[in-house]
Order: C-alpha cells, then sequence, then structure tokens
C-alpha cells in the first residue's frame, strides 16, 4: 500500500486476525461465496473464523475456516491486504472484484480486499520463492523454495517480471509472471502434501516432458505434521489454448461440414457402441472426412496420456507411486464409493427436478427410473478377479487439463477432482479412470457443441435428430481413436487388466462413475449444462 506509512492499521488488522471485527468476518462470508474458487455455494455458512495468519511484506495471508449448518468444514486460503484514502477509491474502481468489504476505523474507512489481485503482493511471493524465505504466523511456519529449474524457467530478471492475476479462475487462483512462469495459489486449505506438487515433482524427476516444469512452492509447516502446500509455481508453456476450447473450434467445422453436406441422417455411422467396442473396425467415410485432422490429434492425445501413466507406473520403490494391485478390497471400496455418489447424486437430482428445463426434466425422469441399472452395473466389479495395477494418476483428466501447442499436448493440474478431499485425491487407482475422463470430455464437448448450435438457431428443428447422430458418431469415434493408441502404448507397461472381459468392465464403471460425480457437478454449478451428465448416464446404462 503506497500510503500505510502514515495510517496506523495494526488495530484494525488485529481486530480482523483475531476475529473480534464482526464486521470484517461477515463480509468474508459474504464474500467468499461470489468467488469461482469456493466450493461450499450449495452450503449454508453457519459462521466464519480466522484459524491462522502469516504476514508477507504488507499482507497477511490468512486461514479461514468455514462452518456449515450441516457437513464438515472446510478451511480457505485469503490473503488480505487494507487500503485507505487514495489507494481505496483505487481498489474499488480499478479491482471490484477484489473488494470484500469497507469497514469503519475511527471516524473513517479502510477497503479490506484480496491481495491476490494486488501485483506487489504477487510480486512479493516470487521474490521469497527465488530466496528460499520462510514467515512465523499464528501457528504455522510459511517456507518457501525454489527447484533447480526456477533459473531456467524465470531468468536471471525475475524481479521485473510484471505479475497478473488470470481471471479465467476455477478452484485455485493463477498469478502469471510475464510468459515465464504461473504462481497456483490453492484456495482449499487441506492436511497433507497437494496432489499437483507430488505429481509434478515426480514426473519432472522422471523425464517426462509433457507438463510443465515445476520451479517451486509455498508450503506451511507445522512440528510434527506433513507440509500443507500452499502453492506451488511451474513454467509457463507456450500453447494455443487449452484442448477443449481447441476442439470446439474443431466442432464448428465438423458440424459445418454435415450441414453443408446435407446428409445429416448419417445413415452410415457405424454401429451405436462404446468407443472400446469400436477398436479395429473400419472408421466411416463420412465420418473419416468430417473429422479431418482431429482424428490424429485424438490418437496423439492417446499416446501423451499413455506414457504419463507408463511413467507414473516407473518407481517401486516409492511408497507414494509404487504400483499396486487390483485387489478384492480395492473393488468393495470402489463399489461402496459409487454406491454412495449414486445416492448423493439423485437425492440431488429430486431436489432439483422442479428447476430444471422441460428437456432436461424429460431425461432427469428416465435416468432416475434407472438406478437399479445403473446400480448393478456398479455391482459388476463384485466377485470378479481382476489381474490389474492402481497407480497415482491425474485424477480429473478431461480436455480443459491438456494445453495444445499447435503440435502436440502439455498435460496439465494433476489436483484431482474438486469437490474429493486430498486423502481421496491421493489414492491410486487403474489408470483406466483417467482414459474414463478423457472419453467422458469428448462426450461433453459433442453434445456441448451441438447444443450451441441449436441455441444459435443453426440448426432447424427437422434437423435435430440427424445433427445429434453426428454428435454421437463424433464422440465414439473420436474415443476409439484415442483410446486405440493409448491401449497400443500402454501395453509397454503391465497395470492394464489382462482380460478382455476385466478391462471392458472396469472401463464402463469408471465411465458411469464420472457421469454420475458430472451431474452432481453440474446441479450445483451449471444446471444448464446437467443435460450433458444425464445424456451420459442414460447412454451408458441404455
Amino acid at each position: 500500500m503506497s500510503d500505510a506509512a502514515d495510517f496506523n492499521l495494526a488495530p484494525t488488522w488485529r481486530e480482523t486476525l483475531t476475529g473480534s471485527n464482526r464486521a470484517a468476518l461477515k463480509a468474508l462470508s459474504d464474500y467468499m461465496p461470489t468467488c469461482r474458487w469456493f466450493g461450499g455455494k450449495a452450503r449454508h455458512i453457519r459462521q466464519t473464523s480466522i484459524v491462522s495468519a502469516v504476514q508477507v511484506g504488507e499482507a497477511y495471508i490468512a486461514n479461514v475456516l468455514v462452518e456449515y449448518t450441516e457437513g464438515e468444514p472446510q478451511t480457505y486460503v485469503l490473503p488480505l491486504l487494507l487500503a485507505h484514502g487514495v489507494r481505496a477509491g483505487e481498489i474499488e474502481e480499478g479491482l471490484p472484484q477484489a473488494v470484500i468489504a469497507r469497514l469503519p476505523v475511527g471516524e473513517t474507512s479502510v477497503v479490506l480486499y484480496d491481495a491476490s489481485w494486488d501485483t506487489s503482493f504477487a510480486a512479493g511471493l516470487l521474490e521469497a520463492i527465488k530466496e528460499s524465505r520462510s514467515f512465523e504466523g499464528t501457528g504455522v511456519t510459511l517456507v518457501a523454495w525454489p527447484t533447480i529449474a526456477f533459473e531456467e524457467v524465470l531468468g536471471p530478471a525475475s524481479a521485473s517480471i510484471e505479475p497478473k492475476i488470470l481471471r479465467a479462475q476455477q478452484s485455485n487462483t493463477s498469478i502469471a509472471y510475464g510468459d515465464r512462469a504461473i504462481l497456483k495459489l490453492f484456495r482449499r486449505l487441506e492436511e497433507g502434501t497437494s496432489p499437483e506438487l507430488e505429481i509434478g515433482r515426480f514426473l519432472d524427476k522422471n523425464g517426462f516432458r509433457h507438463t510443465p516444469p515445476l520451479a517451486g512452492a509455498l508450503e506451511y509447516r507445522q512440528a510434527g505434521g506433513e507440509p500443507l502446500t500452499l502453492a506451488i509455481l511451474q513454467g509457463f508453456v507456450p500453447n494455443q489454448g487449452d484442448a477443449w476450447q481447441w476442439t470446439l473450434d474443431a466442432l464448428d467445422d465438423y458440424f459445418a461440414y454435415a450441414m453443408s453436406q446435407r446428409i445429416c441422417t448419417l445413415r452410415d455411422a457405424g454401429p451405436a457402441t462404446q468407443p472400446l467396442d469400436l477398436l479395429g473396425r473400419e472408421m466411416p467415410d463420412p465420418v473419416r472426412e468430417a473429422l479431418g485432422p482431429y482424428a490424429a490429434s485424438a490418437r496423439l492425445l492417446g499416446r501423451r496420456t499413455a506414457e504419463m501413466h507408463l511413467t507414473l507406473a516407473s518407481d517401486s520403490l516409492d511408497p507414494a507411486f509404487s504400483p499396486e494391485p487390483v485387489t478384492s478390497g480395492y473393488l468393495r471400496d470402489m463399489y461402496n464409493s459409487v454406491e454412495e455418489l449414486t445416492d448423493t447424486a439423485f437425492g440431488l437430482l429430486e431436489n432439483r427436478m422442479a428447476a430444471l428445463g422441460a428437456e432436461a426434466r424429460e431425461t432427469a425422469g428416465a435416468v432416475l427410473s434407472r438406478r437399479t441399472g445403473i446400480l448393478e452395473q456398479f455391482r459388476l466389479l463384485l466377485g470378479h478377479e481382476v489381474t490389474a495395477t492402481r497407480l497415482r494418476c491425474h485424477g480429473d483428466y478431461h480436455l480443459g487439463q491438456a494445453l495444445y501447442t499447435g503440435s502436440d499436448f502439455v498435460i496439465i493440474d494433476f489436483e484431482g477432482e474438486p469437490v474429493r478431499s486430498l486423502p481421496e485425491r491421493r489414492i491410486k487407482h487403474s489408470p483406466l479412470k483417467d482414459v474414463a475422463g478423457m472419453l467422458r470430455s469428448f462426450h461433453y464437448a459433442a453434445y456441448a457443441a451441438m447444443f450451441t448450435r441449436v441455441a444459435e438457431g443453426l440448426v432447424a428443428s427437422e434437423e435435430l435428430a440427424g445433427i445429434e447422430r453426428w454428435a454421437d458418431a463424433w464422440h465414439r469415434w473420436v474415443g476409439a481413436a484415442f483410446l486405440g493408441e493409448y491401449l497400443e502404448v500402454a501395453a509397454d507397461g503391465d497395470f492394464l487388466p489382462r482380460r478382455w472381459e476385466n478391462l471392458h468392465t472396469l472401463l464402463d464403471v469408471y465411465l458411469l462413475e464420472k457421469a454420475v460425480y458430472e451431474l452432481i457437478y453440474e446441479l450445483n454449478n451449471r444446471p444448464d449444462w446437467v443435460r450433458i451428465p444425464l445424456q451420459g448416464i442414460e447412454e451408458l446404462v441404455g
């Protein structure tokens, strides 16, 4: 803060950080649910409290405990700054999204705001990592450290790089340092080392070059406990955007071709079956022509995915990464987990039915009627001996987790599914879980692109059934291209089921589990998209 020297803010900080400033804590309760990274939007907050804080420069990195009227509490990381006078006005006008509240201080007032939007704070974090600094706080020590890749990533003039917060925020906050590095600040604080830090360090050490290099990290250290990951610093990879947007652009061309050919009935699309069952079959000429070069890109992504899994399976001595067998106990735990997930999803769907659109309600009714069929498919896990291996996997693998460089793919974001706890995200699974995630993402992309064309009036009502067949053909044949290359490359390892029926069963269960998970996510975050997982579930159990 440029004008802090002549204004004593210490009492206000003390009141805020000790919880005696009720207005500040109420402001935090109001502010956090407006943020994309806050995961408790569907729950009612009972109270918030600041359980610890570390001063870094003029800011305080506060750990905010959020208690709900039901369910377990959560802790979120919130860097805080106070501004007054001219600076307060600048923040309110220039960074309204960062403003938490205007608080009274005597006869004047100050603005409390999220420090992650402050360039001086962001620059200070990078400097702290470079210099391996530590900061003592209330109950915790914040430790910053670089890797050997720091100098290579940032170069000698790291102090002069202008930081900029990336506006496309998700469950974390990302700060770019020019075109050199990105700092990912984890907003949800949990006990233990972040999978992103663990896996990034492991892939770097073992030579996987299709992920951003790890340049440093910020961790909380507590006596006798495992470090808690606050942030990681990664090298920036030049790219043309993520594979999701690149795929949507390709689908625009695909659907435009289909419409221009006036063959929307697509009589020769091949069998309506899952990608695994299309392996070895010839792609129909109309689909091949419409796909253009995308099929080759899907195969390349399948190759990179298999290479990632081969690397993750390469160390039998590291307990956190050594491969483990798929046991009957694991399959039983998996069944219990997906059964609980299904109960949650169906309860939520029943409660939200009235708020859904007419088309989504019709599909939702059909899905709800198939609950028994869904559980029967999950029950196929039980009573079978599966010779396969569990690995540390990506955990939340989809098109948005791969960057397209123009000629290749770089895999990012190994944090795992954001609604799951950190211990759950560190569990080893069959790598088919990642494969299923990407196959579901192909389905998502095809139908998202189709729904967009319909919403924009580009598809006449009499053409709707035909264009849906094109969408269906796209995700099945693209999925087959990805899967075929994946299985060929992954054969160099020894982690996939040896029997075809076991491979089929595990992949089908992971696909259905992912679709049910997506249903919960969309109901809580994007109700307009709920038709996609509903349609996926109906297809998978149909």
